[in-house]
C-alpha cells in the first residue's frame, strides 16, 4: 500500500481509479486541535432569582436586571428541610478531610462541668455565649454539646460561622439551613416571619457580634436558643440581653501534662514533664499550646531515629549488590529540647521542619490574612501535584484551626509566622492567587455554590492588591471582582456580594478603568434596589449611567436606566431626590417666569440644574408698620391674589381706567417707545424708601404731588413680583407715585422732578406699561414711618438695576391690555 496515496494498486488500478469505481472517499477524520479562527464563543453564565417582589437576573457582561415579579412567577412559601436533609447539608459544611495520614483526635478533657451546664441551659431554652480565650478548646466544646442537643428541638442543631459575617447575613444563614428555598432571597418581612417560627439550636462559632446587632439576632429568633462562642476581645451583649454568660478558662497542671502525653504518644521523660510544667505556667494551661508543644516532641523523635532501626528485621537485606553498604550505626548527639520562648510560639519552627508545600502553603495563608486556600487549590498554586497532603501536615501540627467549612490559620500563627518572614513576598502571593480566582470563578464549570464556599479567601486576595503594593495588583483585584461578584450573587452570599463590589469600584479607579468602576456602581444601585435602600440606588445607578454615557455603552446605560426607572416607579418621587414637583429625568423643566422677562425665550433649562419653586412669602397682618414685610402687603400677594385683585379694581373702577388709557395714548408721541409705554423703571433701596410711598402714597423725601393720586395709587396696587424674584433677588417695588406718563405736564404745585427730566433719555423698556388702577388705602397704608433726611430717591444712572429691561424689572411688572389684568 502506497503509504502516500492509502490506496490499493492491485491490477493496476491507482488510487482515484479504486476511488471512482468504490464510490465517495471517506472524509477525513476531524482536527485533533480545534480551529482557533472559528471557536465557539464561551457561554455566559447568566442566574435568574427572585429577590422579595424583584426578578433579579446576574448578567456578568452589562450588569445585572432587575424587573417586579409577576405574581404567577413568584416561589411558593419556604419549605422546612427534612431531618435527612439537615443531616446532609451540615456534613457538607464541616471542613474537608485532609488527605494523607489521618489527624489525631483528642478527646475533651475536663470539660464535663461546663459541659453539662452549657447543655442544661440550652434545654430550658436560653441563649448561652460561652466566652474564652483563643486557643482554649471553645471549638471542641461547641462540638461536644451540639452532639448532646440533637433532639431538643423541632428544627435540630444548626452550625453556623460568625467570622466576618453580619447580622443580617446570619439571618440568612439560618434562614438557609432549616428552610429550602433555592433561587429565593426573601424580603425583610417574610425573612422575619419564618424566623419567628423557626425552632432550633444554633450553634455559632467565632462570634463578632455584640451590642445592639447582637440584639437584633435574638429579637428575630424568639423559638431559637443560641450557643454563641466569642473571645473576650468580642464586644459585650446589650444591658438588657437575657444572655447567660459563660467562661472558658485554660486547663490545670495536670490535664495539661496528661494532654501532651496524648499527643506524644507516649510517655513524657522526666526533663519533658519539667519542660511541660514551664510552658502551662507560660500559656496558663491554653490546649492549643500543648497541641503544638507536642508537634514539637514529634518532630524531636523524628530527628532521634537511626536509620538501621529496621536491619535486624531484613529491611537493608534487600538492596542492590551494586549499591554502597549501609552505613555503620553512630551516636548523634542528642537533640535539646525547644526553648521556652519557641514552646510558647511554636510556629516558626514547626514550619521549617516542614515539606515545601507545607511552607508554601503558609506563605499564601499570611498573603491572605490567614484564610487557607480550599485544598483543591493548592496543587494550582503551588505548581505541586501533590501539593494538597500539605493540609494534612498543617492540620496534624495544630497549625490550623477549622472555620466553618474551611480552614484558617490557628490563633496567633498569623503573627508568628509574619515576624519570622513569611510577609516578604505577600504582594506577589496574593497576586497569583488574584488571578487564579478570577479563572476559577469565571470558569462555567463552577457552581455559584462552590464560588461563595471560598468567598473569604477570595475577598481575602482582593482586599491586600487593592493599596496597589505591586504593579498591576489594582488590574488583578478588578479582574477578581468582575469575575467572582456575579457567581456571589447567584450563591445567594450577598454580604460577600456587597465586600467585592466595594473592592472592585475602588480598585477600578485606583486603575483607571472607568468601564469597571461604572460596572460596579450599576451593581451596587441594583442591590441597593433588591435590599431596599431606594435612595443609595439612586445614586449608584445616577452615577453609572454618567460615566457609561460618557464611554458610549449604550447597552450598559440602557440597563442602568431600567433599573432606575424601577426604582422611581416604587419611590414615587424625582430622580434626583428633590421635591415631588420635579419633572422626571429626561424630561426638561420650565422656570415659571414672566411673560415680560428677558429670559422668557430661555426658560427651558437641563434637567441637572432643577429648579424649585419659590415659597411666597406671608401677607403681614393689618396695622404692621416697621415690621412689615419689604415692598408693602400688595407686593406680597401671590399670582392668583394677585389678578383677583387687579380684576376687581379694573371693574369697580372703570371711569379712572378710561382715564388710564386715554394718558397713555397720548405719550405715544415717544419716538422710542410704543403705545402706553413706560420709560421710567427704578429699583428698590435698601433702606426702605419705596416702602414708604407704597404705604403712603407720596414720596419719602417731600410733599405728595398734585398730580393724579389715583394713578399712583393703582400703581401700586397692579405692580407684583413674579414668581422668578426669588430666584434673581428681592422683588421690585412699583414705581413711584411721583412718576407720570411720558408727555404728560406735571402739576404747577410741584417742583420740577429729577426723575422726569432723567427719564426722557433712557432708553425705553420692551415692556409694556403696567395699568395704573385706583384703589383705597387700607389702614396698613396710612401708617407710616417718618423718612431719614439722609435718603433720596433719586435714582443712580450708572445703575444696571436702574436700566429699563432688566430681569429685575421685568419680573417685577405686569401688563393689562384695553384694560383687562393679565396674567404674569
Amino acid at each position: 500500500m502506497d503509504p502516500i496515496h492509502r490506496g490499493p494498486e492491485e491490477f493496476g488500478h491507482d488510487s482515484n481509479d479504486f476511488a471512482d469505481e468504490a464510490g465517495p472517499r471517506r472524509p477525513s477524520r476531524d482536527p485533533l486541535t480545534p480551529d482557533f479562527g472559528q471557536q465557539t464563543p464561551q457561554q455566559v453564565r447568566m442566574v435568574t432569582l427572585v429577590a422579595g417582589d424583584l426578578t433579579l437576573t446576574v448578567n456578568p457582561v452589562d450588569g445585572s436586571e432587575v424587573e417586579p415579579c409577576p405574581p404567577g412567577e413568584r416561589p411558593a412559601a419556604p419549605v422546612r428541610r427534612t431531618p435527612e436533609e439537615r443531616a446532609a447539608r451540615a456534613r457538607s459544611a464541616t471542613p474537608p478531610v485532609p488527605p494523607g495520614p489521618p489527624v489525631l483526635q483528642l478527646p475533651l478533657l475536663r470539660r464535663d462541668e461546663e459541659r453539662e451546664r452549657l447543655t442544661r441551659l440550652l434545654a430550658r431554652g436560653r441563649s448561652v455565649r460561652l466566652t474564652g480565650p483563643a486557643g482554649s478548646g471553645r471549638t471542641a466544646l461547641l462540638d461536644a454539646v451540639a452532639a448532646d442537643c440533637a433532639d431538643f428541638a423541632p428544627d435540630g442543631v444548626v452550625r453556623l460561622s460568625g467570622h466576618k459575617r453580619t447580622a443580617t447575613d446570619l439571618l440568612y444563614a439560618l434562614f438557609d439551613a432549616v428552610h429550602d428555598a433555592p433561587l429565593h432571597r426573601p424580603d425583610r418581612a417574610l425573612l422575619l416571619e419564618t424566623l419567628r417560627s423557626t425552632g432550633a439550636v444554633v450553634v455559632l462559632d467565632d462570634l463578632e457580634l455584640g451590642g445592639a446587632a447582637l440584639d437584633e439576632l435574638l429579637d428575630a429568633t424568639p423559638e431559637c436558643a443560641f450557643l454563641f462562642a466569642a473571645t473576650p476581645e468580642t464586644a459585650a451583649p446589650g444591658a438588657d440581653s437575657a444572655l447567660e454568660e459563660v467562661f472558658l478558662t485554660g486547663l490545670d497542671r495536670a490535664t495539661s501534662l496528661d494532654l501532651l502525653r496524648r499527643v506524644v504518644e507516649r510517655r513524657l521523660t522526666e526533663e519533658e514533664a519539667n519542660w511541660a510544667g514551664d510552658l502551662w505556667f507560660e500559656s496558663e494551661g491554653l490546649p492549643l499550646r500543648f497541641v503544638q508543644a507536642g508537634a514539637l516532641l514529634r518532630r524531636r523523635d523524628q530527628l532521634h531515629t537511626d536509620a538501621t532501626a529496621y536491619d535486624e528485621y531484613g529491611y537493608l537485606e534487600n538492596r542492590p549488590a551494586e549499591a554502597p553498604p549501609a552505613p555503620e550505626a553512630t551516636e548523634e548527639p542528642e537533640v535539646p529540647l525547644p526553648s521556652l520562648g519557641e514552646g510558647a510560639a511554636p510556629a516558626a519552627l514547626l514550619a521549617s521542619r516542614l515539606s515545601g508545600a507545607a511552607r508554601d502553603t503558609l506563605r499564601f495563608a499570611v498573603a491572605l490574612g490567614g484564610e487557607v486556600p480550599h485544598q483543591a487549590h493548592l496543587p494550582a498554586l503551588i505548581g505541586d501535584t501533590h501539593a494538597d497532603a500539605a493540609l494534612g501536615e498543617l492540620a496534624g501540627c495544630g497549625l490550623l484551626s477549622p472555620s466553618g467549612s474551611r480552614y484558617r490559620l490557628a490563633a496567633g500563627v498569623l503573627a508568628q509566622l509574619a515576624a519570622a518572614g513569611y510577609e516578604d513576598d505577600a504582594a506577589d502571593r496574593a497576586r497569583t492567587a488574584a488571578q487564579h480566582y478570577a479563572w476559577w470563578t469565571g470558569h462555567p464549570s463552577v457552581t455559584p455554590e462552590r464560588a461563595a464556599a471560598e468567598a473569604d479567601a477570595i475577598i481575602a486576595a482582593m482586599g491586600r492588591l487593592v493599596p496597589g503594593e505591586a504593579a498591576g495588583g489594582t488590574s488583578a483585584a478588578v479582574l477578581l471582582a468582575r469575575s467572582a461578584a456575579p457567581a456571589f450573587a447567584a450563591g445567594l452570599l450577598w454580604g460577600a456580594w456587597e465586600r467585592a463590589l466595594r473592592i472592585g469600584q475602588e480598585a477600578g479607579r485606583l486603575a483607571g478603568e472607568v468601564a469597571e468602576e461604572a460596572y460596579f456602581h450599576h451593581e451596587l444601585g441594583v442591590l441597593a434596589l433588591c435590599t431596599g435602600h431606594p435612595d443609595r440606588a439612586r445614586a449608584e445607578l445616577e452615577t453609572a449611567i454618567s460615566m457609561r454615557g460618557a464611554l458610549a455603552d449604550k447597552s450598559g446605560a440602557v440597563a442602568g436606566r431600567r433599573a432606575l426607572a424601577l426604582v422611581e416607579d416604587r419611590t414615587a418621587g424625582p430622580a434626583t431626590g428633590g421635591d415631588a414637583a420635579s419633572p422626571p429625568l429626561g424630561v426638561p423643566a420650565v422656570v415659571p417666569v414672566s411673560m415680560t422677562s428677558a429670559f422668557a425665550e430661555t426658560a427651558v433649562v437641563p434637567r441637572q440644574e432643577p429648579v424649585t419653586a419659590p415659597v411666597p412669602a406671608p401677607v403681614p397682618a393689618a396695622g404692621g408698620g416697621k415690621g412689615a414685610a419689604r415692598g408693602g402687603p400688595l407686593a406680597l400677594i401671590g399670582g392668583a391674589r394677585r389678578n383677583l385683585v387687579a380684576a376687581g379694581a379694573g371693574v369697580l373702577l372703570a371711569g379712572v381706567l378710561g382715564t388710564v388709557v386715554t394718558l397713555g395714548l397720548t405719550s405715544s408721541s415717544d419716538p422710542q417707545g410704543g403705545a402706553g409705554t413706560s420709560t421710567e423703571q427704578e429699583v428698590p433701596d435698601d433702606d426702605g424708601i419705596y416702602d414708604e410711598e407704597l404705604e403712603t402714597g407720596e414720596p419719602a423725601d417731600g410733599p405728595p404731588t398734585t398730580g393724579a393720586p389715583s394713578e399712583s395709587a393703582s400703581a401700586s396696587a397692579s405692580v407684583t413680583p413674579s414668581a422668578t424674584g426669588s430666584e434673581s433677588g428681592p422683588a421690585v417695588p412699583p414705581p413711584s407715585a411721583t412718576s407720570s406718563a411720558p408727555g404728560t405736564p406735571s402739576s404747577p404745585g410741584s417742583p420740577s422732578s429729577p426723575r422726569a427730566t432723567e427719564s426722557s433719555v433712557k432708553p425705553t423698556s420692551a415692556s409694556p406699561t403696567p395699568t395704573k388702577t385706583a384703589t383705597s388705602p387700607t389702614p396698613t397704608e396710612t401708617e407710616t414711618e417718618p423718612p431719614s433726611p439722609t435718603e433720596t430717591d433719586t435714582p443712580d444712572p450708572d445703575d444696571p438695576g436702574t436700566k429699563p429691561g432688566t430681569p429685575e424689572q421685568a419680573s417685577g411688572s405686569s401688563t393689562t391690555v384695553s384694560g383687562s389684568p393679565s396674567e404674569t
